[in-house]
């Protein structure tokens, strides 16, 4: 069995995962027009989170890993902006709006204590 890669043991990573798996199960109920639009769109900010953790925490320099982290943070960004969208556009309910903020909020708050943490160890 190959060696487990060391981003799949932070609760950070594991938690990004997650809130993937959440925009997906949302995202199917949008119409079929959105397919690759506002649907397309937040999947694909979802899935750049914990891939560019992952990424991140690869690279050999802080300067390197910050970069990533501050993308994933970026798509954070997205997520948020396009949650709001789709809850005005009634795409989602406020149920399922709420369900995913609150996962995007706890991801945000890991990602941000890891950001402080490198520049700390900088």
């Amino acid at each position: 069995m190959m060696n487990e890669r060391p981003h799949k043991k932070l609760e950070l990573w594991k938690e990004a995962i997650e809130l993937v798996v959440l925009i997906y199960d949302i995202t199917k109920k949008f119409p079929k027009e959105e397919e690759y639009g506002l649907k397309g769109q937040l999947r694909r900010a979802a899935v750049s989170v914990p891939s560019n953790i992952s990424e991140g925490l690869t690279r050999r320099t802080i300067a390197d890993k910050l970069h990533f982290l501050n993308i994933a943070d970026g798509s954070l960004s997205e997520i948020d902006t396009q949650l709001e969208i789709s809850l005005r556009l009634r795409y989602l309910s406020m149920d399922d709006f709420e369900l995913v903020m609150k996962k995007v909020t706890l991801v945000e708050k890991l990602l941000s204590g890891l950001i402080r943490k490198l520049k700390n160890d900088a």
